[in-house]
């Protein structure tokens, strides 16, 4: 007879989900995960938000994950639900983001045999997360959730996978079993003598150039990279993932590299002997683009030993937590020569930047648009970037103040993932204006959400670059080969869109009506939309520019 004071593997686990400081699982119930939905129906402090589409959920919990530091949760059941996670879940491991998918999965006496919506969900997940874990014996749940998440938050953090057939989920587990303590990792401090080795050659460096990525976000290193930079006058080249680590209109800020032409940011790098890596991953942007000709002396600080690749061979790997590094390499280290040539280029850089703010023409460029985007939000809001033509002009244009108030995805690079995004960002900061910049494109690919943001009183605001094709991609045509095709489509009315959504929508008809528009639409209680044509003939403009600048700089 079972034990009254017995409980199931399913209550089992959400125990463990809230010893790991769950708020908020994303997802959508399914028959063989109802034993998990009616465990958290007994626990109210944990939220479900039911979304529109699984694919929905895994980004949401991607970007929870990429904001907190904490591993976003998203469940689904199994066939469909599951493989619909996988590209939310794939994005989040790629960047970075710490994320735990839970699926549902048909009872261990099928699995044999031929089974209706039956798939190996750990084989399907395991080239996606770190690590994927089926639940085969109700007693271990404790174990593989606190491996999950170990896993998914430890650095580089990305993604994990639980597998719970229905059957196990109703089984019975003494009353006894307790979930396993979450404990904090203790930081990890770097060798003195490799921080000794690094100041060192700092100090002999001509033209040295910090390169930082998405892992100094991360590790909160801002403060300590700014002091860095700005006490031993360093250029500071960041990734798209880096967007802010340093203020934007610091001296020693030049801006973000990353889009596929050879821009600023390169001829910068190109000049650096020595390059100071700072959280930086190879998969933000390939070393082979900035050390073609393998002749650069890396500095490598991170709280992991550098990748392997030809291009990116280290003087000195300083491994360990990266503020204390960097301060203690400041320590030891002392430079009073300014960087002029890297200072020039910042010059004609703010020039360029600064002459579209007043650029009427319409439709509206994308410089401009972004000019009013910045104008709009303040330095602690958050926008949300979808991939296609319009990521490579955030990543240009707009600037940031602080980390993680643009978030971006440029490991996988992912479409569909602003909307969603946006949802997660203002769940977790909800007194901060929250913009997902999108082209029409990516938007109709997870804009059934805006449901979900309605549902949760979730204000959003999606601006989507309106120009009826998958804009990036004719840029790449154009590029390449002169013309365009298979790019093009059509679009609903963004605005009754909007408004079926039970949200507000705007057009943009005049460049003058942008800004407003804006101020006008975070004041709403709503999600809004604001439809704004956009005038991408400024991409093959800016591929001649380009060129022609990397001929004259």
């Amino acid at each position: 007879m079972e034990n009254e004071t017995s409980k199931t593997a399913a209550e089992l686990l959400v125990e463990c989900l809230k010893e790991e400081g769950v708020k908020v699982i994303f997802g959508i119930p399914g028959e063989e995960n109802l034993a998990v939905i009616e465990a958290l129906s007994h626990h109210p402090e944990i939220r479900f938000i039911t979304t529109r589409h699984e694919q929905g959920a895994a980004f949401m919990a991607d970007v929870y994950g990429r904001l907190t530091g904490h591993a976003g949760v998203c469940l689904a059941t199994l066939g469909p639900g599951a493989t619909n996670l996988v590209t939310g879940v794939a994005d989040a491991d790629s960047d970075g983001a710490p994320l735990v998918a839970i699926t549902g999965q048909v009872g261990t006496e099928r699995m044999h045999i031929t089974s209706h919506q039956f798939l190996n969900l750990t084989k399907m997940f395991e080239p996606i997360t770190k690590r994927t874990k089926m639940v085969v014996k109700p007693e271990n749940m404790s174990e593989i959730v606190r491996l999950s998440f170990k896993y998914a938050e430890s650095e580089k953090p990305g993604a994990t996978h639980i597998d719970l057939p229905v059957d196990i989920g109703k089984m019975p587990v003494a009353a006894e079993e307790r979930p396993l303590p979450k404990k904090v990792e203790p930081k990890e401090f770097a060798d003195l003598n490799t921080i000794e080795f690094a100041a060192g050659m700092l100090y002999q460096a001509k033209t040295p150039v910090i390169l930082a990525g998405a892992g100094a976000v991360r590790a909160q290193a801002s403060q300590s990279v700014t002091n860095f930079a700005e006490k031993l006058k360093i250029p500071v080249v960041h990734t798209m993932m880096a967007k802010g680590i340093i203020p934007f209109n610091s001296k020693y800020s030049m801006w973000t590299i990353g889009i596929p032409q050879k821009d600023y940011q390169n001829k910068i790098l190109e000049e650096a002997d020595v390059i100071i890596a700072v959280g930086y991953d190879l998969v933000e942007y390939a070393p082979q683009k900035w050390n073609p000709g393998k002749d650069k002396t890396i500095i490598h600080i991170d709280r992991r030993p550098a990748h392997i690749n030809k291009y990116y061979q280290t003087a000195v790997e300083v491994v360990g937590d990266i503020s204390n590094s960097l301060d203690n390499i400041l320590y030891r280290c002392r430079r009073n020569t300014e960087p002029e040539e890297a200072l020039k280029i910042k010059n004609m850089m703010m020039e360029e930047y600064s002459k579209y703010e007043n650029d009427m023409s319409f439709p509206v460029k994308p410089q401009k648009i972004l000019a009013d985007i910045r104008k709009a939000l303040r330095p602690e809001d958050i926008l949300l970037s979808d991939v296609g033509a319009h990521k490579m002009w955030i990543a240009r244009h707009y600037h940031c103040y602080q980390p993680n108030t643009c978030i971006i995805s440029n490991g996988f690079a992912s479409m569909g993932i602003a909307v969603p995004g946006a949802v997660a960002a203002k769940l977790l900061y909800p007194e901060k204006r929250v913009l997902a910049v999108t082209g029409d494109g990516g938007f109709m690919m997870n804009c059934q959400e805006l449901e979900t943001a309605f549902r949760e009183q979730l204000p959003i605001v999606t601006l989507i670059f309106h120009d009826d094709s998958y804009g990036l991609i004719k840029w790449k045509q154009m590029d390449q080969y002169g013309h365009s095709g298979c790019v093009d489509f059509g679009n609903p009315d963004f605005v009754k869109f909007a408004e079926a959504m039970h949200g507000k929508g705007y057009r943009i008809e005049r460049t003058e009506d942008l800004l407003p528009t804006l101020e006008e639409a975070f004041k709403q209680t709503v999600p809004v939309i604001i439809d704004c044509p956009v005038d991408y003939s400024e991409n093959v403009k800016l591929t001649a520019h380009l060129k022609e600048l990397s001929e004259t700089l």
